[in-house]
């Protein structure tokens, strides 16, 4: 996805000085990217990415802050991903770091959320989280109807989690199951924008929305424009019905057709596609909507009186099929 790839660059660039929030950034990535693994007997830390840059930086900031030198591995992709991917694994140490991060609790048990010390930290703290959790699983979609914000999550307490941390910075995310694998989803349009500009991916947000907006006025033009077709078609169907029915009124009254009622028939027979309002200024003396509208309906129900009396059919009769739909 070319929009997910954007999001990921800018966020890869995005770097917060403080401690707490660098924490909290590379627990979450380690959490949605692999986490815990047994190797040898031993607890291993592993986060398997899907860019060499970020492998670099996970690598680089596991020394900085925990100062462990990991191994980098250029591995094949796991889980239907394809393609190359890059494995960063901490085996020697692995047990100790799992400790320090909160990804091991005190009975050496695997946590199966998020340490509680960052999912309680400061607003910089849980936005690092969600930008640690995007950049190790998140996806975005183009807008549209169907756009959504998505990050795949190791278990569902790591999504509730994660949505537990997104409402306490404004983001309203869903925790969802779809074909076994535990998600977080945003899908509001809005949402998404202000959860990108949330993580830091503030240039992507900006173009996000752009897109939004685009496809938004592209959609209400077109809603306009099927709307207008469809009334066009509706004012051709009722013209032609009208048409029909005022035929078979002047079919059924014969001489018995008043003059007045007989001059607003041939009105709208010999002006078709006219509006009432028009029918009304070809009138000699000129009449107004409401008078033809009136002599059209009293021309009808007088025919239909007839035709009823005499057991023969009425003007609705004369209505093609459809045109009066």
């Amino acid at each position: 996805m070319p929009l997910t790839a954007d999001v990921k660059a800018e966020l890869i660039t995005v770097r917060d000085p403080r401690p707490t929030a660098r924490v909290a950034e590379l627990t979450a990535l380690l959490r949605f990217s692999g986490g815990l693994h047994s190797i040898a007997n031993r607890v291993a830390v592993e986060a398997e990415l899907d860019s060499d840059i970020l492998a670099r930086r996970v690598a680089r900031d596991l020394m900085e802050l925990y100062g462990v030198r990991p191994e980098l591995h250029h591995v094949q992709g796991s889980g239907g991903r394809t393609g190359g991917h890059f494995a960063v694994r901490v085996i020697e140490a692995g047990e100790t770091l799992a400790r320090q991060t909160g990804l091991l609790d005190q009975r050496r048990r695997p946590v199966r959320g998020l340490p509680n010390k960052l999912t309680t930290g400061s607003r910089p703290d849980l936005s690092a989280i969600w930008r640690g959790a995007f950049l190790a699983s998140g996806t975005l979609s183009d807008p549209g109807r169907s756009a959504a914000l998505e990050i795949s999550c190791p278990s569902s307490e790591a999504a509730m989690a994660l949505v537990g941390a997104g409402h306490r910075i404004g983001i309203p995310a869903k925790a969802r199951e779809v074909r076994g694998v535990p998600r977080v989803v945003v899908r509001d349009g809005e949402a998404i924008r202000g959860a990108l500009y949330e993580m830091g991916a503030r240039r992507t947000a900006g173009e996000w929305d752009q897109m939004r907006q685009r496809r938004e006025v592209r959609a209400g033009v077109n809603r306009l424009v099927n709307f207008d077709d469809a009334n066009l078609r509706r004012s051709a169907q009722a013209a032609v019905a009208a048409c029909a029915r005022v035929e078979r009124a002047l079919e059924i009254l014969g001489d018995e057709v008043p003059d007045h009622l007989q001059q607003a028939g041939e009105l709208r027979l010999a002006h078709r596609d006219a509006s009432l309002d028009e029918l009304g200024h070809h009138a000699d003396p000129p009449l107004t909507k409401d008078a033809v509208a009136g002599r059209i309906r009293r021309l009808l129900a007088m025919a239909d009186k007839k035709a009823e009396a005499e057991g023969i059919p009425g003007t609705e009769a004369a209505v093609p099929v459809g045109a009066d739909d």
